[in-house]
């Protein structure tokens, strides 16, 4: 966050460097255990490097692909640019680049590995009910992920989880259909150590994703903090998290499942009105109240009762 005025959080920068060594401990062992229980290791490592190189790099563009979303120029869409550009002035960071979803749910979002190519991204629903106030709330709590570099860590810290989901759901497969054949130099069965593999990749799965979600609950309060005192004005962005949180409410539940698997990188969950959600038992976000709370105390300290 070099050069960037948004005000520093050592509690993020140490939750994030603590999820990411943890993270590292268990892709260490993750790779250990899959060659131990029978694979190959040059088809690990060409899994695991693999998924890990291509999400890295794509992250961005495969975000806004699956929301829908394009990028826009400032011709385009204007408001929306001169919002992002008086932002990144008052926190002196780079601009990024901007995109538009064209979906009814209202929220923001902010995504790629680096600086150079992060997109902050609002959806056609959010600027359509936000006051220009709000809507540079919101955008500037986006920002704030950027220039915390916790998207970048998010995107990372997700593709373990991605590897692991994608071979147990292999696993699962080849075991239920494929899994009758012979031992091999006296050797476990391919049924054996398919199973091995899906219990060893859902181990891993059930911790990353545990520790993704601890680090995405607290990174959203410090995004607002941060947001808060950029803009002075916290009643804002408290403002926009009421209103854009009661009118998800209205929102088609088909919409709501397509936009549901990017919840972590929304500025609020989209949770589908029927059937069990994961916000239920491990939130993304913190709760609604808990941000409120906190907005409320940073506006009675910068004495604004704005």
């Amino acid at each position: 966050m070099a050069g960037s005025k948004f005000i520093p959080d050592r509690g993020l920068t140490a939750r994030m460097v603590t999820t990411m060594a943890l993270l590292g401990i268990v892709y260490v062992a993750f790779i250990i255990a899959l060659i131990l229980v029978g694979l190959p290791w040059p088809v690990v490592l060409l899994i695991v490097v693999g998924f890990a190189l291509f999400q890295y790099f794509t992250s961005d563009k495969l975000t806004l692909y699956a929301m829908g979303a394009h990028e826009v120029t400032p011709e385009q869409a204007p408001q929306l640019h001169a919002v992002v550009d008086r932002l990144c002035a008052m926190a002196d960071m780079p601009k990024p680049r901007v995109a538009v979803a064209d979906t009814d749910v209202p929220n923001a979002f902010a995504t790629g590995h680096s600086e150079k190519n992060a997109v902050v991204c609002a959806t056609t629903g959010i600027l359509r009910r936000l006051e220009p106030e709000e809507l540079e709330a919101v955008l500037a709590h986006e920002l704030s992920h950027v220039a915390h570099r916790d998207v970048m860590v998010m995107t990372i810290a997700g593709f373990l989880g991605v590897v692991a989901g994608f071979l147990t759901q292999m696993g699962l497969r080849f075991a239920a259909f494929g899994g009758g054949g012979n031992r091999n130099n006296n050797g476990p069965s391919p049924a054996v150590i398919a199973l091995a593999v899906v219990v060893v990749s859902g181990v891993v799965w059930a911790l990353s994703f545990l520790l993704t979600r601890m680090l995405s609950r607290y990174r959203e309060l410090s995004a607002d903090r941060a947001a808060a005192y950029l803009t002075g004005r916290p009643s804002a962005l408290g403002s926009a998290l009421t209103k854009i949180t009661g009118d998800m409410a209205r929102i088609p539940s088909r919409d709501l499942r397509q936009a549901e698997p990017f919840n972590a990188f929304f500025f609020t969950p989209a949770f589908s009105k029927s059937g069990f959600n994961m916000g239920q038992l491990i939130a993304t976000h913190p709760p609604v109240e808990k941000r409120l709370e906190q907005l409320a105390a940073i506006s009675r300290q910068l004495g604004t009762g704005a």
